[in-house]
């Protein structure tokens, strides 16, 4: 079943067209990866989809139903969540906080109580990996811990879809290899992903399908194998990396 689809999406800020004309389709249950050279237009994509921008053109659908026009609140009411690219916990608050913050404000946040949503953030802390640094400031975090509290913030929204940008910016192999168990983890649980990623060992590891956006524009979409030996989108953005890829 599709779950999230886009339709003719476009995004313009003035004269430059961020993105151009872009379909889409997510299945419930895949893990679908979103690669591009940067300035592709991958994060005004994911910022359209959460109701950061109001697409200039185009539609939005979630299990059905028109989501475009919405806020960004509404649409995480309605069960979709996300990560940002540069992670900013909020200040002079702890890990559990923080992570309650997702509980309270998420698809269930309306039903739950502050106890509730800190119950709730424990489990979750516990689930990515931060169960025993819950209690320290989300400042003191290294960013491989920053990381995976801005997913434990994203999951304790309740999603029925998760929108990853960049998670593994910043890691190393080991904390990368961390991180593609937990994304994982996250989808065997029933949450359904789509992740923008430069790291193509995570994207070749974690993903059943890839669409690939090049100066706004889709130039491939596909399973993972077939997109990654595509002779466009080796051209416009693996390049050398390629043979890395396929050794």
């Amino acid at each position: 079943m599709v779950i999230l689809k886009g339709k003719n999406i476009t995004k313009r800020f003035a004269g430059l067209v961020a993105v151009d004309q872009v379909d889409f389709e997510l299945e419930q249950g895949e893990i679908l990866g979103l690669i591009g050279p940067n300035g592709a237009g991958k994060t005004t994509l994911v910022n359209v989809i959460s109701g950061t921008y109001p697409p200039t053109e185009g539609e939005v659908f979630f299990k059905g139903d028109k989501i475009a026009r919405l806020k960004a609140y509404q649409i995480g009411r309605l069960g979709i969540s996300r990560t940002f690219q540069i992670v900013k916990p909020f200040p002079g608050m702890t890990v559990k906080e923080n992570a309650s913050v997702g509980a309270m404000f998420g698809a269930q946040g309306k039903e739950r109580s502050a106890k509730e949503a800190i119950k709730e953030a424990e489990k979750i802390l516990g689930f990515v990996g931060l169960g025993d640094q819950m209690d320290i400031l989300a400042d003191k975090l290294n960013i491989a811990s920053r990381k995976r509290l801005e997913i434990a913030k994203a999951i304790a929204m309740g999603p029925d879809v998760m929108l990853l940008d960049e998670v593994m910016a910043g890691l190393n192999f080991t904390e990368i290899d961390r991180a593609i168990d937990l994304i994982k983890k996250i989808r065997d649980s029933g949450i359904t992903i789509l992740i923008i990623e430069h790291v193509m060992r995570a994207i070749k590891r974690v993903c059943d399908r890839i669409f690939v956006l090049h100066h706004g524009q889709k130039i491939a979409d596909g399973s993972t194998e077939e997109v990654l030996n595509d002779k466009q989108v080796i051209k416009a953005y693996l390049g050398r990396r390629y043979k890395a890829l396929v050794a």
